[in-house]
């Protein structure tokens, strides 16, 4: 299976992992499939003595492209400088140290001084979501925090060169890298974890797809911290067989598998109605995927806790990771998983947006709710809610619009559009609907101006950053009454509330009722944004250096060891 060269897009050499010879792979993942087998009939000791000799294979095959890269990254620096465009002189890079809280102890190397690796697994590292802008925040704190370190980004996006990724991550984020220590590693087995690579056992083939990803990362480069932003929880627990002394981390955005998930298969249980697999385990067939869930599920566990670092995204993630993995990590005594809240555009809505009574004279009898069309997004339930609360026919009601704005990614999500526009026909309510897609970020501001109401459908969203804009903006907030927008977001200020919770159609036009008919909303408006406040970039930067801090430490004890080298 022998490495490959091709070229990135700005015409450089890019090393790729040689994975087209189909015999190989085939026998490359009925062994992967079969580690929890080996596990059984090898022993752990045996696997990690295995895995041991492949990671110091990695290594020596890589150390040539390693010690190219660092040479690269110094030049860069140099040219960097001489060029005088060196931002940490600049307002967005003042405060390097600000984030700093650790100090050198024992004659050890400075914490701030560290010139490590941190590798960050994140395939589509060019999509411009949520996980994106978490991505780019964390490594732009990694960098104030660690001038020195090197970031290294996996990633399966070959149209795109460096200055082409992180343009976009200005353009779309704004957020500045610092260019010099930023690298990209083009990774060739991006479509094993796709999805649509496995119609069948999905789950698991997309977490053996992990491990083969994660083969071809370390193929290119073996960094000395791995942090996984994306959810490839079975890649953090292979990196540990390979390499024990590389310390890993996991920033979670949901769990791959949840105890409600599991739960909503009954279709007698309390979440048997909610989901896209609601109600799917009765029958032999249901039974089976059941058992198949069930079992993934104890895998899952398994490789959670062998993560050093775990953060999630939101309080309810958080309870359904522990749920999983508790009992791994403390049998492995592994640190408490904590929340790390995602960045949210706070500051630049706050300067975009007005919240007062001129701006509240702008503001019309408006229902925003900006989701991409996913059956998970529960459109159908807003549009009957809605066409519920009209049927009223109250004051509140009087020129009342549902605008829908969200992304369409394929024919599937198209022909979802077009179903939602027959249901808004069937219900007499189009000429108060309106559907605007792949809207430009100028115009969804625009609506968040002139909008009233957020809405939000979706069941169990495991945060919720659109609620978090939402409230921002100033507009008032009806959500589902679950996941992180109940937990974490529409909570109340000085004991008063931010928002409205609900579940069925019926609640949604009673909460409807109740924003709009409100004698204050200006008062409510304020609190929403002041709420908002908890999820700036900067909080994020804080929280997720204490957690970086730790890996940082733990690299240097392993580093310090007796028989490290």
């Amino acid at each position: 299976m022998a490495d490959q060269v091709c070229r990135a897009p700005d015409g450089s050499e890019v090393w790729t992992f040689g994975l087209n010879n189909l015999p190989r792979t085939i026998i490359i993942t009925l062994t992967l499939a079969c580690i929890p087998l080996f596990s059984v009939l090898l022993g752990p000791k045996l696997i990690f003595w295995v895995g041991g000799i492949a990671g110091r294979y990695l290594r020596t095959k890589t150390a040539g492209r390693k010690a190219q890269i660092l040479e690269l990254t110094e030049k860069d620096q140099v040219e960097w400088e001489e060029d005088g465009k060196d931002r940490r002189n600049s307002d967005d890079w003042e405060n390097v140290d600000s984030y700093a809280v650790g100090t050198a102890k024992n004659g050890e190397k400075g914490e701030e001084e560290w010139d490590g690796i941190v590798g960050f697994l994140h395939p589509f590292c060019n999509a411009g979501g949520g996980g994106e802008r978490v991505l780019w925040a964390a490594i732009r704190a990694t960098q104030k925090r660690w001038p020195k370190a090197k970031c290294i980004v996996y990633t399966g996006d070959h149209d795109v060169d460096k200055a082409a990724i992180l343009a976009r991550v200005q353009n779309r984020f704004n957020i500045h890298l610092h260019p010099p220590t930023v690298t990209f590693l083009y990774l060739t087995t991006r479509s094993w974890v796709l999805a649509s690579s496995w119609p069948h056992f999905t789950l698991l083939g997309q977490s053996i797809g992990s491990l083969i990803m994660t083969w071809d990362a370390f193929s290119l480069l073996t960094p000395d911290i791995f942090v996984d932003t994306m959810g490839y929880a079975f890649a953090l627990g292979f990196s540990k067989i390979l390499f024990r002394d590389v310390p890993t981390a996991a920033y979670v955005h949901y769990p791959t598998i949840s105890t409600d998930m599991l739960s909503s298969l009954d279709p007698n249980s309390a979440t048997g109605t909610q989901g896209v697999n609601a109600g799917k385990g009765a029958g032999a067939l249901g039974g089976f995927k059941k058992m198949y869930w069930e079992l993934f599920a104890s895998m899952y566990s398994a490789v959670g806790g062998s993560i050093d670092v775990v953060m999630t995204n939101s309080t309810w993630t958080l309870g359904h990771i522990k749920s999983l993995w508790d009992g791994w990590r403390r049998e492995l005594q592994a640190t408490k998983p904590v929340v790390v809240y995602p960045p949210v555009a706070v500051e630049e809505l706050e300067r975009e947006i007005e919240v007062s009574e001129d701006s509240e004279k702008k503001r019309g009898s408006i229902l925003l709710y900006i989701a991409q069309f996913r059956p998970e997004k529960n459109h159908q339930l807003i549009l009957t809610a809605f066409a519920e609360f009209m049927a009223t026919r109250t004051p509140a009601t009087r020129d009342a619009k549902l605008v829908l704005i969200g992304s369409v990614r394929d024919d599937g999500d198209s022909k979802r559009v077009y179903e939602l526009r027959l249901l808004a026909n069937e219900l007499k309510i189009k000429d108060n609907v309106e559907f605007h897609l792949d809207a430009s970020w100028p115009e969804i501001l625009e609506w968040l101006r002139k909008a009233s109401i957020g809405v939000n459908g979706m069941w169990n969203e495991h945060f919720g950053i659109g609620v978090v804009e939402y409230q921002a903006a100033g507009l008032i907030s009806v959500v589902h009454d679950s996941g992180g927008p109940k937990i974490d977001i529409v909570t109340k200020i000085d004991g008063k509330p931010t928002g409205f919770h609900a579940t069925t159609a019926t609640e949604f036009a009673e909460a409807f009722e109740q924003a709009l008919a409100l004698e204050d909303k200006l008062a409510m408006r304020l609190r929403a944004r002041e709420s908002a406040k908890r999820f700036t970039e900067e909080e994020f930067a804080k929280r997720w250096v204490v957690q970086m801090e730790k890996l940082v430490i733990l690299r240097q004890k392993k580093q310090l060891a007796p028989g490290a080298k």
